[in-house]
C-alpha cells in the first residue's frame, strides 16, 4: 500500500521526467531547469541557500552553475554581507531561454492539472501550503535540537 508521501513523491518524479524530456531540445538538464526556475523566483540568492532550495549538496550545484555560467546564463557575485559567500544572478542573455522554458513548463502543468476545477486547484494549493508549513516547523524543531546537542 502506498503512503501519501510515496504517492506525492511519485507524482513529482513523473512530472519532472516529462519536463526533462520536453526541455531537452532547449539544452536543459533537470538540474539546470530547476536551478533556473528557482532563480526566477529569487534572483540574487546566496549560493548555499540556492543549493538548499533546489535540494542538492553545494558541490552538485557548483557544477550546474559552472555550466550555466559558461553559457552566459547566470553569474556569481561576491556576497555583500559574507566575504566567503556568493550570490547567483540571472543574466539578460537567459531571457529568451526562460520564455521558452516557461512555455514548456506551463503546457505540462496545464496537461497535468486538466480536469480539475479552479476550486479544486485552490483547495489543493491550500493543502500543500499547510503541509509545507508543518514541514518547515518540524525542520526548525530538528535544527534547534541539533544545535543544542
Amino acid at each position: 500500500m502506498k503512503t501519501l508521501g510515496m504517492a506525492l513523491s511519485g507524482l513529482v518524479r513523473q512530472w519532472r521526467l516529462i519536463n526533462d524530456e520536453r526541455l531537452k531540445p532547449l539544452g536543459l538538464t533537470q538540474s539546470r531547469w530547476i536551478t533556473l526556475t528557482h532563480l526566477q523566483q529569487e534572483d540574487g540568492i546566496q549560493q548555499h541557500r540556492l543549493a538548499r532550495s533546489v535540494g542538492v549538496e553545494s558541490p552538485s550545484l557548483v557544477r550546474t552553475l559552472d555550466g550555466l555560467e559558461q553559457l552566459g546564463l547566470v553569474e556569481r557575485r561576491p556576497c555583500a554581507n559574507d566575504r566567503r559567500g556568493k550570490t547567483v544572478h540571472l543574466t539578460p542573455a537567459v531571457t529568451p531561454l526562460l520564455a521558452e522554458m516557461d512555455a514548456v513548463l506551463s503546457h505540462t502543468r496545464q496537461q497535468v492539472l486538466e480536469g480539475l476545477s479552479e476550486a479544486e486547484l485552490a483547495e489543493l494549493e491550500r493543502m500543500v501550503c499547510h503541509i509545507s508549513a508543518n514541514l518547515r516547523k518540524i525542520n526548525q524543531q530538528l535544527n534547534a535540537k541539533q544545535e543544542t546537542e
